[in-house]
């Protein structure tokens, strides 16, 4: 692949990501951005805001926005390591929460695509505030491949 044509993919990589992130409700809905997109690496946020918060005594984001982000920033990685856009779905996903997110902060994620094969691929990232250091959760994920998308059957008698 000539040099102008891997600088094309790259962009091409990035655009769907932020594409995937506009289209998902869900992820329009927390706010996760892609900071980057790139060869199997990549880094997301989301701002801190009050309606995301799991305690409001604490100020503390719900557990289920740390797995979203990361969920999601794996899931981009995986898309910038293929060679050719593919149907992917999570297959496992393992989080281990070390502390609690820092409050008002907003929370990153950067994950790695580390190995494919033919139907799996294979993560590893970390959501933190502001040290990758520091992390807020760590996390270990596999995502199948080549999946195809169906729609639910019509009508029915149960």
């Amino acid at each position: 692949m000539s040099r102008v044509s891997a600088t094309s993919m790259g962009l091409l990589k990035r655009m769907m990501a932020s594409t995937i992130a506009l289209a998902s409700p869900h992820m329009r809905e927390l706010g996760i951005r892609f900071v980057s997109v790139e060869h199997g690496i990549a880094v997301a946020v989301v701002s801190y805001r009050p309606e995301l918060v799991g305690d409001p005594t604490t100020g503390i984001l719900h557990g289920g926005v740390v797995t979203s982000l990361l969920d999601s920033t794996a899931g981009a990685a995986v898309f910038s390591a293929l060679p050719a856009p593919t149907p992917i779905a999570t297959l496992d996903l393992r989080i281990d929460y070390l502390r609690p997110s820092t409050p008002e902060a907003a929370l990153y994620a950067r994950v790695e695509c580390y190995k494919l094969t033919h139907n799996i691929a294979f993560t590893r990232g970390t959501a933190y505030n502001v040290d990758e250091g520091d992390p807020v959760a760590s996390m270990a994920a596999t995502f199948m491949l080549h999946t195809q998308a169906t729609r639910p059957a019509q009508g029915g008698d149960g």
